[in-house]
């Protein structure tokens, strides 16, 4: 059957600061009363954030939170280069949080793990390509310490990563499994969460 995948990323193992958002510019007056200036921080309206969550650190009770943030924040950069939407695929989350817990409990960071098997085979062995007619499978990584482990924080280090914005923004694919491991592969790298993505797309 015709295949095809995606390996078009690097490694990352931290993840860049994240860029402050601007208040939006206040909406035009409909009336001529002059506007009263509000207080900063207290009657000034805040600016919703693109993603709820998605400065969330992650713990042992919010890792549902961090990946529903995770995939929020690709969505959109997808949604602002007129891309479709990713689907969460249970199959594909399963394949990810196991591969994320592994790299962590085996201290590796690397596509391929230490007995050889790939992404692909990795996806192969759960039912997400069950009776389909081609695919196109992709496989971000990432983990960060501390601030640099929070959703916005991996997001914004992929989309900074030629590769893992290339996985990111590829029209073809219309699933994803987001995993989402307490723990670095890094001894000695203190606290801090491993994330893993796997894309897809059945023919």
């Amino acid at each position: 059957m015709p295949t095809s995948f995606n390996l078009r990323h690097a490694f990352i193992a931290v993840a860049l600061s994240a860029a402050a958002a601007l208040p939006a510019a206040p909406a035009a007056a409909q009336i001529s009363l002059p506007p009263v200036p509000c207080v900063p921080g207290v009657t000034c309206p805040q600016p919703k954030p693109e993603c709820a969550h998605a400065d969330a650190v992650p713990a042992a009770d919010n890792l549902a939170t961090v990946r529903h943030a995770t995939l929020c924040l690709l969505n959109a950069e997808r949604v602002k280069h007129g891309l479709a939407k990713l689907h969460a695929s249970r199959p594909l989350r399963g394949v990810a949080l196991r591969y994320a817990k592994r790299m962590v409990a085996d201290s590796f960071f690397d596509h391929v793990s230490p007995t050889g098997s790939t992404f692909v085979q990795r996806i192969a062995q759960s039912t997400y390509l069950q009776h389909a007619n081609g695919y196109n499978l992709g496989e971000n990584l990432a983990w960060g310490g501390g601030p640099l482990c929070t959703p916005k924080a991996i997001v914004n280090a992929w989309m900074n990563s030629p590769g893992h914005r290339a996985n990111i923004l590829d029209g073809a694919f219309r699933d994803i499994g987001i995993g989402v491991a307490l723990g670095v592969p890094v001894a000695g790298s203190g606290p801090g969460a491993t994330y893993v993505n796997e894309f897809g797309h059945r023919g």
